[in-house]
């Protein structure tokens, strides 16, 4: 007697649950597993994407939002998925499953969010990449982050007043051992807006670059020469302004 053929019972709403969804398994906890199977069964087929607000999915998983943050963070980490933040509480976030982990092929469409995804990577590796910072990369630094993407803020501009700040910060905690560390990305606000009003030479950053390690090691060793007061020796670093006339004749 010959078998029929297997038949869903239900077509819509299927997901093809493969390789990918059993490499999931192995890489993730129970809790971020069971948030990632809820995304694979309703993003969208062609794109792998999902809109979301923390609360809905906390509402439909049975979780605290915190635990949702949390495995978002895990997925991240595991780079199963891309996450957007919502800018805040009124709008929705976006989460797209990568495609090592999405057994459909998808659509030529647009890359806006793996662009804004990697924008705020390329900001987080920045953020945490110096000593003088303190913490993490918070949700409040995300939102930062998106709002100078939006705003088309260069990464170069931010590479730079990071250089400018963290050196400014190294002479202080030099001058004075208790100052407090950078603790969060809108320290470096206001020198965005000195280094786009007043551009150094491309020679400058680069001094200033080589400046910064420095700093960082004489901190960090704290075998630093001293005055007799036992203050380190080191003058603030030069503004963008006075570093546009110094790169001139570099």
């Amino acid at each position: 007697m010959s078998r029929r053929p297997l038949a869903l019972k239900r077509p819509r709403g299927f997901f093809a649950a493969g390789r990918e969804v059993d490499r999931a398994l192995t890489l993730l906890s129970d809790g971020a597993f069971k948030l990632f199977v809820y995304l694979c069964l309703h993003a969208e087929r062609g794109s792998g994407r999902l809109r979301f607000r923390l609360a809905d999915l906390a509402r439909r998983l049975g979780k605290s939002p915190r635990s949702i943050t949390s495995y978002l963070s895990e997925l991240q980490r595991q780079d199963i998925c891309a996450v957007q933040a919502a800018v805040n509480q009124h709008h929705a976030g976006v989460i797209e499953i990568r495609d090592g982990f999405w057994p459909y092929h998808k659509q030529a469409a647009e890359k806006a969010l793996d662009a804004q995804t990697g924008y705020a990577d390329r900001v987080r590796t920045l953020l945490l990449s110096r000593a003088c910072v303190a913490g993490g990369f918070s949700a409040a630094d995300e939102r930062l982050a998106a709002e100078w993407r939006q705003r088309g803020v260069p990464l170069e501009h931010l590479e730079r007043a990071y250089l400018l700040g963290c050196a400014r910060k190294y002479v202080a905690l030099l001058n004075n051992p208790g100052a407090p560390l950078i603790s969060s990305l809108r320290y470096f606000t206001t020198l965005l807006e000195e280094v786009a009003e007043a551009p150094a030479s491309p020679g400058y950053w680069q001094h200033l670059a080589r400046q910064v390690g420095a700093l960082q090691r004489r901190w960090r060793n704290r075998t630093a020469d001293t005055s007799p007061t036992g203050h380190a020796n080191f003058a603030p670093a030069d503004s963008a302004s006075t570093a546009q006339k110094q790169g001139k004749t570099r």
